[in-house]
């Protein structure tokens, strides 16, 4: 919580030497990574192990078994995500086979879990002592334990993973919009400063780019990559490697917005592992100047599956490769390749797309870090529009 009480601080900072006033900010909302896993002692409020990020990839075998049993091809049409190392339900399995105090708690009847949201609102509003447990649709759709018709937990669901609902408490799920539900700060600069508003950060992006009418859709060229496809008020549950997911829900009577979402685990990360891992530049945006040095990839292609293959293959256990090195093989060669592979899953995912929706994608807004390369979004127009 730390760098989130100093995020808040700095921020509220910035805005006073600005000009402003405290008294100017009526609400605040969050925005969050969505599959990542928190777990917690609900007596004591303590977490009981570090959170379970959303790339990780310990799950992989849990992740076949699953796949073996019945009822496994009839969680989809439900969830709207397809077994994987990828949701939140996996990373909660692994926690109770594997750390004896999440399993104690579980048996106990004390084990709290949430996604990062569920959490933050949490701690925010005082931990313990109001215990606020909730969580909006766009993260609870991403648990694989909410009914995307429903938009409620699921007895089934929650069966096939072995959970028993009165051993745990689940966060009640609410619209992404509310005055009340998401309570207040609790402490610090904006202490009584109401939490207003609360989306995973890829529904979040897609609101941001405005993408509110059906056909709307966006891709945020991130640590992944994540593309939403407006599908309108009735889920579309696809048929080649997709998922279905809630693009928002503003409450007020309205219902929730569904999205078709492509997911790619790796994209800026990759352009980390040539930088961290390989020494070839020493910081993330000097991947451009590094790709330009060269005309092409010299033949170089490169799978970027540190986390086994997301959207549309679906493939838990792909290990990265790079293909074509020679001995003329240089730097910018491999530079361009990352940039490059990002732009072919996304081609990948924007062709399964068409085949779901009926529709040709027309327009496609792009933000996220790897957006501000030039260079990367220059390769990415011939390739994707292929």
């Amino acid at each position: 919580m730390t760098s989130v009480e100093q995020c808040i601080e700095k921020a509220t900072q910035a805005f006073i030497d600005q000009g402003h006033d405290i008294s100017d900010i009526k609400a605040v909302g969050i925005t969050n990574q969505r599959e990542t896993t928190v777990v917690w002692d609900t007596n004591t409020g303590k977490p009981l192990h570090n959170a379970i990020a959303w790339p990780d990839t310990r799950t992989t075998s849990l992740v076949h078994k699953l796949k073996a049993k019945d009822g496994a091809a009839e969680l989809q049409d439900m969830c709207g995500l397809p077994l994987s190392t990828y949701p939140s339900s996996v990373k909660l399995i692994w926690l109770l086979e594997h750390v004896e105090a999440v399993r104690e708690a579980y048996d106990e009847g004390r084990l709290s879990f949430g996604t990062v949201d569920t959490w933050l609102l949490y701690k925010l509003n005082g931990g313990k002592e109001k215990n606020i447990h909730i969580t909006d649709a766009t993260n609870a759709s991403r648990t694989m334990f909410m009914n995307l018709h429903t938009v409620q937990y699921d007895d089934k669901l929650l069966g096939f993973f072995g959970l028993d609902r009165s051993k745990i408490k689940l966060p009640r799920i609410v619209p992404s919009s509310s005055p009340d539900e998401f309570g207040s700060l609790a402490y610090g600069l904006l202490k009584g400063i109401r939490i207003a508003g609360c989306l995973g950060d890829q529904s979040a992006a897609l609101v941001g780019q405005q993408g509110f009418s059906p056909g709307a859709a966006k891709n945020t060229y991130g640590t992944g990559c994540f593309l939403l496809y407006n599908v309108g008020e009735k889920p579309v549950i696809s048929k080649h490697g997709l998922l279905a997911t809630i693009a928002y829900d503003f409450g007020g009577n309205r219902k929730p917005v569904y999205a078709l979402e492509g997911s790619i685990a790796v994209a800026g990360s990759g352009v980390k592992f040539l930088m961290n891992n390989l020494g070839f530049i020493t910081h993330s945006h000097k991947i451009s100047d590094l790709a330009a040095t060269v005309e092409d990839n010299g033949g170089c292609v490169f799978v970027t599956a540190f986390s086994g293959l997301f959207a549309p293959y679906w493939i838990d256990d792909a290990q990265g490769t790079i293909f074509g090195i020679t001995q003329y093989t240089e730097r910018g060669h491999i530079a361009r390749a990352t940039l490059e592979a990002t732009c072919f899953q996304t081609k990948a995912i924007l062709d399964a797309m068409e085949l779901d929706s009926g529709h040709k994608l027309a327009q496609l807004a792009v933000d996220g870090g790897m957006s501000n390369s030039n260079l990367c979004m220059q390769v990415s127009l011939p390739i994707t529009c292929s």
